[in-house]
């Protein structure tokens, strides 16, 4: 079996878990048949250990908070010539453990070991906490 590796992502502009699902919701945010992707400009390296059970983990307001599946790596072209990568994404929006992060461009490779836990399911109906409670609950290690 390949081991998988994992993209950590910047979710801009989103507030809280509850946005990027809206977000994803939109037909905008949607492949041709309906599942979200995220569009970037480079095509990642290591596609294979990616597509053998890789996830994409959300980063919003400097914490990662939730991570999805990454189904496939689909070619797009925004009408420009240029060729991007639409990272399709299984629907399913995980919560995961607070971990903070630094500020980045792009995306970067996660291993498994340095990832965070998914959510117990038990506290998935738990109403999120802000995100500055959150981070500062992460900085000190409750989270």
């Amino acid at each position: 079996m390949q081991k998988h590796v994992n993209l950590l992502k910047l979710s801009v502009g989103t507030e809280s878990v509850a946005d990027l699902i809206a977000w994803q919701k939109t037909r905008r945010a949607q492949s041709g048949d309906g599942l979200p992707r995220h569009v970037t400009r480079m095509w990642p390296r290591r596609e294979a250990e990616i597509l053998s059970g890789g996830s994409i983990y959300w980063v919003i307001k400097g914490v990662i908070q939730a991570r999805q599946r990454i189904l496939r790596l689909d070619e797009t072209d925004r009408g420009d010539g240029i060729r991007r990568c639409a990272i399709v994404l299984d629907p399913e929006v995980f919560p995961t453990a607070a971990s903070p992060r630094r500020p980045f461009q792009g995306w970067r490779y996660l291993q498994p070991q340095d990832a965070p836990p998914d959510l117990p399911r038990h506290r998935l109906d738990e109403d999120e906490l802000p995100a500055d409670l959150s981070q500062a609950l992460a900085d000190i290690g409750v989270l």
